[in-house]
C-alpha cells in the first residue's frame, strides 16, 4: 500500500512528467484524491476547468484501466490522439474497427499496458465487449459530457441509461462524472441516473473573470466582422450557423485582404479537416469560421476571441462556446452580434421545424414501409435515403424530416448518415460465379476485387473517386455501373455521397404513436424553453451578461462582472465615464474611424460612440475627413 507522503510525490511528478504543469488548476487535485480514495465523484467544471485531467491522471496512477464513457467518436479520437501524444497508452473501441484490431485492443487492457480506454455508452450492452471485460480490471469509471444521461440537459441520450444496470454488474467500482454545463435540476438527474452513492460533488463557479462579454446589436454583420479582424494579430473563432454562411464569410473576408481566416465544418474531408485543425492550433494568429462541429475537446489556451456571428440556440452551447477563450488567464473577448429581424427569423425556423404528431408518425411509419420493414422485424442493412421520396409522400417540409430524422439518430432508433462518408460494398455472390456472369459484368467485377482488398470476404468501405482514378475511369460512370450490378443483385452499394440508414430498434408501431412521440414532444419545447432564455439573453440591456449566466446555472448572490458591454454601459451612467474626452484624446494622436475607436476604447459600444461624436462634431472639436473618418480639429 502506498503512503500517504508516496501518494502525494507520485501525483506531482506525474502532472510534471506528462502535463508539464507545477500544480494543479483549482478543484482538480481534490477531485483526484476522491476518485483515487474510491468514492463516487461529481465534478462540474466549466469549459476551460481541466476536466479531461480529473480523470486522466487518477487513471495513470491506479492500477487497471480507466474505462472513459463519452458520447461522440469525435472526441474519443482527439483524446486519444492527445493522450498519445504525450506518451499515455490510451485507446477507443468503435463499430469502425475490424475484429482484428478490436481484440487487439482489448489485449492490452487485460495486459495492464492500457490504461484510459476510450467507449461510447452504447457498447455497455455489447455481448463481446462485455465478455472480453471480465477478463480487464477495470481501476474506475469516468462519464464524461454526463448532463447527456438528463432529459433537461443538452443532447439526451438514452444509451447513457445503460450505465446503472452496467455500474451494478461491476461490484462497486467508483464512478467520476463530469459536465460543463449543468443546471441545478440536471446535476440532481445526474446523480439519481448514475446511481452515485454518497458521492462528493464539486461545483466550481462558471465566473470567468477575464472573458469580456460583448453583445453587439447590428444590421451590418460582415462589415463588423472585417473591421474587429482588420485590427487583430491573435487567434479566435468564428461560430456561424450552416455551412454555407462558414464558407460565404471566409470569402468575403479573403477578398478584403484577410488571410489568415479559413472555414471548418462536418462536410469537409477528414484529411483536410485535420490540417486545418493543426494549422489553427500551431498558429498565433490564425482564426477559424465554423459551425458549432468546431471545438469539443479542443486544448488551445491563446483563443483570444470568440465571435458568435448569430447567437447559439442555448445558454449551455453559448457557455461552452465562449469558455474555448482564455483558458491561460488572459484578458480575451466573447462577441454576440445579433439584431432584432434576425431573432424572429430564428423563432420562425424553429416552429417551422417541428411536425404534429400525424407528420411525425407518418415521416417514421414511411421510414420503415418503404424499406418493407415489418413489425417486430429489425434488417441487418443499410439502406440509402432518399429525403426527397419521404417528402413526396408525407408532404411534410425538408425541416420537419430532417428533424425527425436526426431525433431518430440520437435516441439511437436508427443510424442516420447524413455527412459525406466513405461509400460501402459488399459482393452478394461467391467470386466463382463471376466467370458466368455476362462479360461486361464480369471484367467490372474483377477490376473491382483486384483494386479493393477484403472485398472477397466482408463488406468494405471504399472512395469511388480513388478507384476511378487507379482505372483511369469518372467516378460518375463508376456509380453508374455499382447500381446496374446492385438491380441485378451481384452487389450491395451504399453511396456515401448521399444519406443513408441503418435501423437500430425493431419496429414497433405503439413505440411510434406513444413512447417515441412522447419524448420528441418534450425535446422540442425544450429547444423552445432554452431558444426563449438565450433570446432573454442577447436582449436583455439591464442585466450584466456574466451574471445572467451565472444565475442560469444556479450559482446565487452573483455580482456584477464589471467589464461585460453591459456593465460599461451602466459605468458611464453611473460614474459619468467622459466618452467624449476619451475620444478626442484618440482623435489627437491620428484620425480613425467609429470601429477603429471602439476597439481602442477595448470594444465600447459603437452606438454610444456614434452619439458622443455627434456631440463633438456640433461643438466643433471634430471634424469629418471623409463620410467615415473622423479627426480631431486643430482649429
Amino acid at each position: 500500500m502506498i503512503s500517504h507522503r508516496d501518494f502525494e510525490q507520485l501525483k506531482q511528478q506525474t502532472l510534471k512528467h506528462f502535463w508539464g504543469y507545477d500544480s494543479f488548476k483549482d478543484s482538480q487535485e481534490e477531485i483526484i484524491n476522491s476518485i483515487v480514495s474510491g468514492k463516487d465523484t461529481l465534478a462540474l467544471l466549466p469549459t476551460g476547468g481541466g476536466k479531461s485531467l480529473c480523470y486522466q491522471l487518477p487513471a495513470l496512477v491506479l492500477e487497471g484501466t480507466c474505462l472513459v464513457i463519452s458520447p461522440l467518436l469525435a472526441l474519443m479520437k482527439d483524446q486519444v490522439y492527445q493522450m498519445k501524444r504525450i506518451g499515455i497508452e490510451a485507446e477507443y473501441l468503435s463499430s469502425e474497427l475490424d475484429e482484428y484490431d478490436a481484440e487487439v485492443i482489448f489485449n492490452r487492457c487485460k495486459d495492464g499496458l492500457t490504461k484510459l480506454l476510450y467507449v461510447s455508452p452504447e457498447r455497455l450492452t455489447n455481448r463481446l465487449f462485455l465478455q472480453n471485460l471480465e477478463e480487464i480490471k477495470i481501476s474506475f469509471i469516468a462519464v464524461d459530457e454526463a448532463h447527456c444521461i438528463s432529459e433537461w440537459g443538452q443532447d439526451f441520450r438514452p444509451s447513457y441509461q445503460h450505465i446503472i444496470a452496467f455500474r451494478e454488474n461491476l461490484n462497486k467500482i467508483a464512478c467520476l462524472a463530469l459536465t460543463a454545463t449543468a443546471t441545478p435540476k440536471v446535476l440532481q438527474e445526474i446523480q439519481l441516473k448514475l446511481n452515485l452513492k454518497n458521492s462528493i460533488v464539486f461545483q466550481k463557479s462558471f465566473r470567468r473573470n477575464n472573458l469580456k462579454i460583448i453583445s453587439d446589436r447590428i444590421s451590418d454583420k460582415y462589415e463588423r466582422v472585417l473591421n474587429l479582424l482588420k485590427y487583430n494579430n491573435s487567434s479566435g473563432i468564428i461560430y456561424v450557423r450552416t455551412r454555407k454562411e462558414a464558407e460565404e464569410l471566409t470569402s468575403f473576408l479573403h477578398r478584403n485582404q484577410i488571410k489568415n481566416v479559413d472555414f471548418f465544418h462536418a462536410g469537409i474531408p477528414v484529411k483536410e479537416k485535420n490540417a486545418k485543425q493543426n494549422l489553427w492550433l500551431q498558429s498565433r494568429d490564425q482564426v477559424l469560421i465554423s459551425t458549432n462541429a468546431f471545438g469539443m475537446g479542443i486544448d488551445k489556451d491563446n483563443v483570444r476571441f470568440i465571435i458568435h456571428f448569430s447567437p447559439a440556440p442555448s445558454i449551455e452551447n453559448y457557455y461552452q462556446e465562449i469558455g474555448r477563450a482564455g483558458r491561460d488567464g488572459a484578458e480575451s473577448y466573447a462577441f454576440l452580434l445579433w439584431n432584432e429581424q434576425e431573432l424572429k427569423n430564428f423563432d420562425q425556423i424553429l416552429i417551422n421545424q417541428i411536425p404534429s404528431k400525424a407528420e411525425f408518425q407518418n415521416i417514421v411509419t414511411y421510414l420503415y414501409s418503404t424499406f418493407q420493414i415489418a413489425e417486430n422485424d429489425l434488417p441487418e442493412n443499410v439502406f440509402q435515403l432518399y429525403i426527397q421520396k419521404i417528402q413526396n409522400f408525407t408532404k411534410a417540409s425538408l425541416a420537419k424530416i430532417r428533424n425527425v430524422l436526426n431525433f431518430l439518430h440520437h435516441q439511437e432508433i436508427i443510424y442516420y448518415n447524413f455527412q459525406n462518408s466513405l461509400s460501402s460494398l459488399e459482393l452478394k455472390i461467391s467470386p466463382e460465379e463471376i466467370d458466368l456472369l455476362a462479360k461486361k459484368d464480369a471484367y467490372f467485377l474483377e477490376l473491382l476485387l483486384r483494386n479493393i482488398s477484403g472485398l472477397t470476404t466482408h463488406k468494405v468501405l471504399f472512395s469511388e473517386k480513388s478507384f476511378s482514378t487507379k482505372i483511369s475511369s469518372d467516378p460518375h460512370l463508376i456509380k453508374e455501373r455499382l447500381r446496374e450490378l446492385q438491380n441485378k443483385g451481384y452487389l450491395d452499394y451504399i453511396d456515401g455521397a448521399l444519406s443513408s440508414v441503418k435501423f437500430l430498434k425493431h419496429r414497433d408501431h405503439r413505440a411510434i404513436e406513444g413512447q417515441y412521440w412522447n419524448l420528441f414532444s418534450q425535446i422540442q419545447k425544450n429547444k423552445i424553453q432554452k431558444w426563449e432564455e438565450m433570446k432573454f439573453f442577447v436582449e436583455n440591456k439591464d442585466f450584466c451578461k456574466m451574471k445572467l449566466i451565472l444565475s442560469y446555472f444556479g450559482e446565487k448572490n452573483v455580482k456584477n462582472c464589471g467589464h461585460c458591454s453591459v456593465c460599461e454601459q451602466q459605468k458611464e451612467t453611473v460614474f459619468g465615464r467622459d466618452i467624449s474626452k476619451e475620444i478626442l484624446a484618440i482623435l489627437k494622436l491620428a484620425p480613425a474611424n467609429v470601429e477603429e475607436i471602439s476597439i481602442k476604447l477595448n470594444y465600447f459600444a459603437k452606438e454610444n460612440i456614434l452619439e458622443n461624436l455627434i456631440h463633438l462634431l456640433d461643438s466643433g472639436k471634430v471634424k469629418m475627413l471623409n463620410f467615415r473618418t473622423y479627426c480631431y480639429n486643430h482649429d
